[in-house]
């Protein structure tokens, strides 16, 4: 009986040093998707930074291993459904734009709100991220209504308005046909002319059969998506640079995953952050002389043009607050913020909009 007792306690000992050493080693596999192809600079980057600097640290510092399922260019989700892709859980990690969820992140297109800011995607982003570390909401939002947790922003480079036609003043665009993503429209509404909305997936198409004439764009939009074929005019019109993407994990999917590798999780995305602000901020120039070498008129407007677009946009920042801060969201204090954050950083307005 003493034996039964001695062999019953050391198979029970066994078994839980098995099921401990079980515990301490996880094959985890992560499902990582975007919307957009990698002809994207964000998308590129979570395929040659982020994913293997995850994979690679995780080998280095853990007794885990971390396998990724990539999924690009909608292979999965679309570029609107990435927010409820990793709130269902069909993937576990993923990049998208804001601006395809004006309903569920009204806010989180603050830095549009505001036209004419910084055109360095490295101010940019260190810009979003002074007013999402000042503003809980930002972030809490995506873990107490979406179930994800937000692990970068993502810098876009500055934008400008690329076209199939020439243009010098503001004027010149009244009643033309212009392509844009979410709130970004409203710039071309004030402007007098025709907003369309669109994705970049379907620019070309859309810019060659005329459905619109010409696509509010950063300079690798152009030069990746060959727009220049259809385009063959792009204008610096100074935009700004705005981090409006990001990139989140499933909040449940994030709990299970041993510290260790929520942690390296957080680092590499912190890293990736700031790499899409370098990144874009290096490219930049590269692309518009890409653009000039395939035959697309690249020129810069005078100041006076931006001045004319700023002040036909005005009063539209104000009125964006106040609608916001009537849903209950501190969209006024952000604003506020974004200018006096972009102001620290050496940004100088074409017009100081005033938000009360």
């Amino acid at each position: 009986m003493k034996f039964t007792r001695i062999a019953l306690a050391a198979a029970l000992v066994g078994c839980g040093l098995f099921a401990a050493r079980a515990a301490s080693a996880e094959d985890i596999k992560l499902r990582i998707a975007s919307g957009h192809p990698p002809a994207n600079t964000y998308v590129s980057l979570m395929q040659s930074f982020f994913v293997p600097e995850v994979t690679k640290r995780v080998a280095a510092r853990t007794k885990h291993k971390v396998e990724f399922i990539e999924a690009y260019g909608g292979s999965i989700v679309k570029v609107a459904d990435v927010l409820e892709g990793v709130q269902s859980g069909i993937v576990d990690i993923g990049g998208y734009c804001f601006c395809f969820e004006p309903s569920n992140l009204p806010l989180h297109s603050f830095q549009v709100m505001l036209p004419f800011g910084t055109m360095s995607p490295v101010a940019s982003v260190k810009l979003g991220r002074a007013v999402y570390d000042k503003v809980p909401y930002m972030s809490k939002v995506f873990e107490d209504k979406f179930n994800q947790r937000l692990i970068a922003l993502i810098a876009d480079n500055g934008y400008n308005l690329g076209t199939s036609f020439e243009w010098n003043s503001v004027a010149d665009l009244k009643g033309r046909k212009l392509a844009g993503a979410g709130l970004n429209l409203k710039w071309l509404e004030y402007a007098g002319a025709v907003p369309v909305q669109s994705s970049l997936p379907e620019a070309y198409t859309s810019m060659q059969t005329g459905v619109y004439n010409g696509w509010i764009m950063f300079p690798s939009g152009w030069v990746n998506f060959k727009l220049y074929e259809v385009g063959k005019f792009y204008t610096e019109i100074g935009f700004g640079a705005i981090t409006w993407h990001g990139l989140t994990i499933n909040k449940n999917r994030f709990t299970k995953l041993p510290k260790e590798v929520q942690d390296i999780i957080l680092e590499v995305g912190r890293e990736y952050e700031a790499r899409t602000g370098t990144v874009n901020e290096e490219n930049y120039p590269k692309q518009l002389e890409q653009l000039k070498s395939f035959g697309t008129n690249v020129k810069k407007l005078p100041d006076s043009v931006r001045v004319d677009w700023a002040n036909a946009l005005k009063d539209w920042p104000q009125q964006k607050a106040d609608e916001l801060d009537k849903q209950g969201l501190p969209a006024s204090q952000v604003l506020k913020l974004t200018l006096e954050e972009a102001e620290k950083l050496g940004h100088k307005w074409p017009l100081r909009y005033r938000i009360k």
